[in-house]
């Protein structure tokens, strides 16, 4: 039996666009960016921005300054304040203690060398009630979605395990911190990069769990480098630069299959409008993947 979900039942979009600030936008996070503001335009939807600085060690103090400016170079705008996911532990831990209260949190003392690269299934032996991660207690049942892009996309749930929640170290878990969130800014659709989409099935089972309606999703491909590797700031992608915006815009719109006027290459403003009113995301309907432009390459072929 397939889990049960409340309807969405908001009039209104609401989209967002949240970059983890380890380092500055690039083409990839560029599409994304654009992706999920062009679709919250075109239906008359809010475009919120947050930024999710939970994991401190891994971030770059000057990054968050450097995507908002950069944002707002290329026109992509924002609604309402920035959120920033460092501020909300008080809102994650109400929603842990209400999965506690559930009986569908658990604490667990298993280390990765226990685990042997197994997943985790089931309550682990708890030596002690302190210095121990959260984990969620999953289903052990196949979940499907439709989403707007990827079309019917299916996971195993058994296969995900008992995911983390809260980490032993102490920061919090991307899942449960963003579902949080989603549900706290009344998120109604979520555009992002098919690399997530792994995520949409831990992520629905908290959302069935804090019985709140689930989002429309919709993943677009991922923009590859020449060697076939994910255009990424792990894989030292090239930051977006503020010079010519209106090239990179129009690289970005053609990548995203939305066939923009080469007459408005060179205004960042008309292009955004054209784009926003002749949006069409279904262009990019079953593909998952595809190269970036040899501009955005760090070994152009």
């Amino acid at each position: 039996m397939l889990p049960f979900f409340l309807p969405m039942t908001h009039t209104a979009y609401i989209g967002r666009f949240a970059p983890t600030p380890t380092g500055p936008l690039h083409f990839g996070s560029l599409l994304a960016a654009l992706a999920s503001y062009l679709d919250a335009k075109a239906h008359a939807g809010c475009w919120l921005v947050r930024i999710e600085d939970l994991d401190p060690p891994r971030e770059d103090p000057h990054a968050s300054a450097s995507i908002l400016r950069t944002l707002d170079a290329y026109g992509l705008h924002h609604d309402g304040e920035v959120r920033y996911q460092s501020l909300q532990t008080a809102r994650y831990q109400e929603r842990l203690d209400q999965l506690i209260a559930q009986n569908l949190a658990f604490p667990c003392q298993c280390s990765r060398t226990q685990l042997a690269g197994q997943v985790h299934l089931g309550r682990c032996q708890m030596t002690s009630s302190r210095d121990c991660a959260w984990r969620f207690l999953n289903h052990k049942e196949r979940w499907c979605f439709d989403d707007r892009i990827q079309g019917r996309h299916c996971e195993e749930l058994r296969l995900l395990g008992d995911f983390i929640l809260k980490r032993r170290d102490g920061p919090w878990a991307y899942q449960l911190a963003v579902v949080s969130d989603d549900i706290d800014q009344d998120i109604t659709h979520i555009v992002r990069g098919i690399d997530l989409i792994d995520s949409t099935a831990r992520q629905a089972q908290l959302y069935q769990a804090l019985q709140q309606p689930l989002p429309s999703y919709a993943h677009i491909p991922v923009a590859l480098e020449s060697n076939g590797q994910k255009l990424s700031k792990q894989n030292l992608a090239r930051p977006l630069s503020l010079h010519h915006v209106e090239n990179t815009l129009f690289a970005a719109l053609v990548w995203l299959k939305q066939n923009p006027p080469l007459e408005l290459k060179g205004s960042r403003d008309e292009l955004l409008r054209h784009a926003i009113a002749h949006w069409h995301i279904e262009n990019l309907q079953g593909l998952h993947s595809q190269s970036a432009p040899n501009d955005f390459l760090l070994t152009p072929s």
